[in-house]
This record gives C-alpha cells, structure tokens and sequence, in this order.
C-alpha cells in the first residue's frame, strides 16, 4: 500500500478508526478516546509526527496529528479499548496501531468526527449486535450477503461476534 491518497477516518461517537486507500477501505478497528472533559478534538488534520516505541502508556508506536500533544497510540490498557477514557488522544490495540503506522506517513490527512451525520462514507448504516444474533441474521434482515459484511467490517474471525459490538451494515 503506498502513500497515495490514503487518509484515516475516526468516528469518536461509535469508537473506531478506518484507514482508506483511494476511498477504499483497508482496515477498521476499534479504538479508545477522550473522555468528556479532555475530548479528542474534531475536524481535520494530518500525521505530522511518528515515533516506534515511545514507552510507558502510549504502547508500540504514536501518530502526532496536532501540535498540542493528540495522537494515535497503542496503549498498555488493551481492556479499555471501546471506551471514552483518555485525555484526548485515540487510544488502538497495539497490533492495530503498528499496522496503520507502516501504512502512513507524515502528511497523511486524518478526519475526525463526532457524529454519525458527519459520516464522510455515508455507504452504510452502523448496527449494535443483539444477544443471539449471528451474521447470517443480521446479513438476512438488512439484505445483504455475510461476505459483504465480513469485507466491510474487516473481521478476522467472523464466528466472534458479540452483543453491543458495532457493525458497518451496507446501504
């Protein structure tokens, strides 16, 4: 994957990050983020900093996107994940973050929003797993295929999905 016309998407509301390669989605993963009273800031940005191994909370590797200290990190609190629980930063499974680290470069755009109506891929609709669903009941009641939603989620292993978990469902 080069660098051409990649960017990272955030969504602080559903609590995940999408990395595009010329509009087409390469990873998605959930993330971390502030908490309400030190909240990730929205708007538009770029990586203008990346370090490997920067220690202590940050994890395996931090991407700078503001010049106030926000990034993107790994974390040594991979429970917290999902939640709204930093002090401004986006917050990845450290496995996660090294893999978009090796896709980015200094320069690389990065949106965040806080709302679903921002939503700049506005191709699907977010769906909350329900207790005793299974993909092909979520594939069967939005009309669409288990492939499409395995592609479009990204899963790795789509025999683990969980109650409360978000899935992107096509339009």
């Amino acid at each position: 994957m080069n660098n051409i016309n990649k960017k990272i998407l955030i969504n602080l509301n559903q609590r995940y990050l999408e990395l595009y390669q010329n509009s087409e989605l390469f990873g998605h993963y959930p993330v971390a983020v502030g908490k309400d009273s030190t909240s990730t800031p929205t708007g538009n940005f770029e990586v203008i900093l990346k370090r490997k191994n920067p220690g202590g909370a940050l994890g395996s590797r931090w991407i700078q996107f503001t010049w106030q200290s926000h990034g993107i990190h790994g974390t040594n609190q991979p429970w917290l994940i999902g939640q709204a629980v930093s002090h401004g930063c986006v917050r990845m499974y450290n496995s996660d973050v090294e893999e978009v680290y090796r896709q980015v470069q200094v320069g690389t755009p990065i949106h965040i929003y806080s709302n679903i109506k921002s939503n700049p891929n506005p191709n699907y609709t977010i769906y909350k797993v329900q207790p005793e669903d299974t993909l092909y009941k979520i594939a069967h009641k939005f009309n669409t295929s288990v492939t499409k939603l395995i592609e479009i989620n990204q899963l790795k292993n789509p025999d683990l999905i969980y109650p409360n978990q978000k899935l992107k469902i096509p339009k």
